[in-house]
C-alpha cells in the first residue's frame, strides 16, 4: 500500500522532467559581393532540451579559409548567465587580434580586447537586461519567434565590443531581395545618426527556427582597418532532438 508521502514523491517524479543533454551543428559558407568565397565558418553548439526547447550552453566556431585544413580564426562562446548575452573569448591571430567579453559582476561586463594595431583595451561596461552581445542575436530571434512570424518586432540593445558601448536597435521583418529564405528579419540601429552609419543586417531563417542566412558585417577581418561584408549561407548538419523555437 503508498504512503501518503510515497504518491507526492512518484507525483514530483512525473512532472519533473530532467534536462537531456543535446547538441546543434551547423555550417556557413561566407562570400563577397563579387561571389567569391571568402571563408568557412563551423559551429558546434552544445546544450539541453529543457521543456522540448534547446538551450545553447557552449558555442565554438573555427574560421577555415577555401581548402584551409588549420582554423585562422576561433570563437568560443558561454551562455551560462544568458542565451543572449554570452562570454566570448574570439582570436583572429593573423591580426595579432584578441577579445575576451566576461561578466564579473551583476549588469556590468568587461571587454579586454588586444587590436591589431599592437594596442590593448579595456572596457567596463553597464548595460539593461535588453542588451545583447555577439552571437546571442540569433537566440533573441528563437526567443521572440512567434512574435517575429506575426510580423512585429523587438527593441533591444546591441553591444559594440570595440566602441565598449551598446546602442539602440530593432529586430523586425523585412522583405529583402539579398536573402530567399521562409523568414527574413533585420536588426538595425535606431538612432538617428547610427543609421547613417551602419547598414542593417539581414537574416535568413528556416520553418524550423535555424539561421539560414546572414548579410551583413562579419567580425572578420579584411585588413587591419576593415572587416568583411559578407553573404554567409548556413546549413545544418545536425539538429538537436527537440524544438528550436519555443
Amino acid at each position: 500500500m503508498k504512503t501518503a508521502a510515497g504518491i507526492v514523491s512518484f507525483a514530483l517524479l512525473t512532472i519533473v522532467t530532467p534536462a537531456i543533454a543535446n547538441d546543434f551543428r551547423f555550417t556557413g559558407e561566407a562570400t563577397a559581393p563579387d561571389g567569391n568565397v571568402l571563408y568557412q565558418e563551423r559551429h558546434s553548439v552544445d546544450g539541453t532540451c529543457q521543456e522540448g526547447v534547446f538551450r545553447p550552453q557552449r558555442h565554438s566556431v573555427d574560421y577555415h579559409k577555401p581548402e584551409g585544413k588549420e582554423a585562422f580564426a576561433r570563437k568560443d562562446l558561454e551562455y551560462d548567465l544568458s542565451v543572449i548575452r554570452p562570454a566570448v573569448n574570439f582570436i583572429q591571430p593573423d591580426f595579432s587580434e584578441a577579445m575576451d567579453i566576461a561578466y564579473p559582476e551583476p549588469d556590468v561586463l568587461v571587454i579586454n580586447w588586444d587590436t591589431p594595431t599592437g594596442d590593448s583595451k579595456r572596457f567596463e561596461v553597464e548595460y539593461p537586461d535588453s542588451t545583447v552581445v555577439d552571437a546571442g542575436f540569433d537566440n533573441l530571434v528563437r526567443q521572440n519567434w512567434q512574435r517575429m512570424v506575426a510580423g512585429e518586432s523587438v527593441d533591444f540593445r546591441f553591444l559594440g565590443p570595440t566602441r565598449g558601448e551598446h546602442y539602440g536597435f530593432v529586430l523586425e521583418p523585412v522583405r529583402s531581395d539579398k536573402v530567399d529564405a521562409d523568414h527574413v528579419v533585420q536588426i538595425r540601429p535606431t538612432g538617428m545618426v547610427l543609421r547613417f552609419l551602419v547598414d542593417p543586417i539581414v537574416l535568413g531563417y528556416n520553418r524550423n527556427g535555424a539561421l539560414t542566412d546572414y548579410y551583413g558585417l562579419t567580425n572578420i577581418r579584411k585588413n587591419q582597418d576593415a572587416n568583411y561584408t559578407a553573404h554567409i549561407r548556413y546549413s545544418v548538419d545536425t539538429y538537436p532532438d527537440c524544438e528550436l523555437t519555443p
